[in-house]
């Protein structure tokens, strides 16, 4: 059923791409301003972003994150580049030197530059995946070749094209130092000795990749904003015990509890907010989508449209370094292998857990991350509907304010059986810490 399931995933995944081409393809290039042509370039792109991730396998949320992240610095600083009123994030964000400059005596056109850029860090990042992948990243980038340089000069093209792609080439210089830049067997190690005692992981899973952790190094990368991936570290989670009066207990009995008289309503959001890899945009990408969503319902002009994707992709990819260096220093056992051993050992659960350690909540912490840089950009009670999902089947869920959903994706994994409250609630107060980095960049010239 799991392969099945995968190869429709697949296929969907394939019509979504085609979708994008032939969207971007359906007219020819015609004469658009500037910034109209800028916005066409920055979010054909991430359509296509969010439909490679689904299609990538070495795509898990770490990883998808890191690329959210290189993308929107690249945008913003090829915007930023011809911009008087932006300030570069050289010397803000970890190892980023400073970036090339355009020659101030020479005219440049920024749609075609940010096709050059973005065009590139595309090519570099999603380099593996499949066959259809690089058709749609190829057919987009004919289209879009088109669009950026429709009625420019040809010598401010081709300038603008070879300064793009030298600013991309600085990224991806820096990209490589990060830890993150290479994935084999798909984030699992070949190596790896599970460690000893009751209160650690073990895995959940017979697929014999998976009898490894996930990613268990990712703690140790670049960060971007925030100092290291120890910055924003947590308290212990309570201490595992068996005896049924013990925090460890209870909590593992609420989510079994929880399990047993779920609502119409709490499955749903359990299956709103899965975003599983391979058949989802992943968790970081559901994010992305809500950001897309409210730029483009504001009509936001295009510093604002950067400047808002490159601090997201930094929070988002920010916290899952955060999460993972506490992931392994904890190396908590899941609710599955507690409750089967402790309580019910029939027990299942109604998402499939995750192959990596429980605390903290990686739906919490880049949801606590993505709240408060999206709260910081449109305000603490921008109410939305998040529309991720439409394709997919799964009605639309309506929210106060981004806090509120990401306290309701907090939740979500003790509907699904995957965490523990402490791991829910402590995650989320770790990505408002790491996001206090991200929201403290400083994006816009001060007079």
């Amino acid at each position: 059923m799991a392969r099945i399931i995968v190869r429709i995933a697949f296929r969907a995944a394939a019509c979504r791409m085609l979708l994008v081409i032939a969207t971007a393809t359906a007219a020819p290039a015609l004469a658009q301003p500037a910034e109209t042509r800028s916005e066409e370039v920055l979010g054909t792109w991430y359509r296509l972003t969010l439909e490679l991730v689904r299609h990538t396998p070495t795509y898990s949320p770490p990883v998808a994150s890191r690329a959210f992240a290189y993308l929107g610095v690249t945008a913003y600083e090829t915007v930023a580049s011809g911009r008087d009123e932006l300030m570069t994030l050289a010397g803000q964000l970890n190892g980023l030197t400073p970036l090339p400059a355009r020659d101030p005596g020479l005219d440049y056109d920024d749609a075609t530059a940010l096709q050059a850029s973005i065009s590139l860090l595309m090519e570099n990042l999603f380099a593996n995946t499949g066959p259809t992948g690089q058709r749609a990243i190829d057919a987009i980038a004919r289209k879009l070749d088109a669009v950026a340089r429709a009625e420019v000069d040809s010598d401010i093209a081709d300038r603008s094209i070879a300064y793009g792609r030298t600013l991309g080439e600085h990224v991806l210089a820096w990209a490589a130092q990060d830890g993150g830049s290479v994935v084999e067997n798909m984030g699992f190690p070949f190596r790896y000795e599970l460690k000893p005692g009751p209160q650690h992981w073990v895995p959940t899973s017979t697929i014999g990749q998976q009898q490894v952790p996930l990613l268990p190094e990712w703690g140790g990368n670049r960060t971007f904003a925030m100092p290291d991936g120890a910055t924003c570290s947590l308290p212990p989670p309570p201490a595992y015990s068996e005896e049924p009066d013990s925090p460890f207990f209870v909590e593992a009995r609420e989510v079994y509890d929880v399990s047993l008289t779920l609502t119409e309503d709490q499955e749903a959001i359990a299956r709103f907010w899965s975003d599983d890899p391979m058949l989802t945009p992943t968790p970081p990408g559901h994010w992305l989508a809500i950001a897309l969503q409210v730029l483009g319902e504001k009509e936001a002009a295009l510093e604002m449209r950067v400047d808002a994707l490159a601090r997201l992709g930094i929070g988002l990819a920010d916290a899952f370094i955060g999460c993972w260096h506490d992931k392994y220093k904890y190396d908590l056992v899941r609710p599955l292998t507690y409750i089967r051993r402790v309580i019910d050992p029939a027990w299942e659960a109604i998402l499939i857990t995750p192959p990596f350690p429980e605390y903290p909540s990686g739906h919490s912490t880049q949801s606590g991350a993505a709240a408060e840089v999206l709260t910081y950009l449109f305000g603490a009670n921008y109410a939305f509907e998040d529309r991720t999902h439409d394709d997919d089947g799964l009605p639309a869920r309506r929210f106060d304010s981004f806090w509120h959903a990401a306290d309701e994706a907090g939740i979500s994994r003790l509907y699904g059986g995957i965490h523990y409250r402490a791991a829910i609630e402590l995650g989320l107060d770790q990505g408002k810490c790491i996001a206090a980095y991200t929201n403290a960049l400083v994006t816009r010239v001060r007079p």
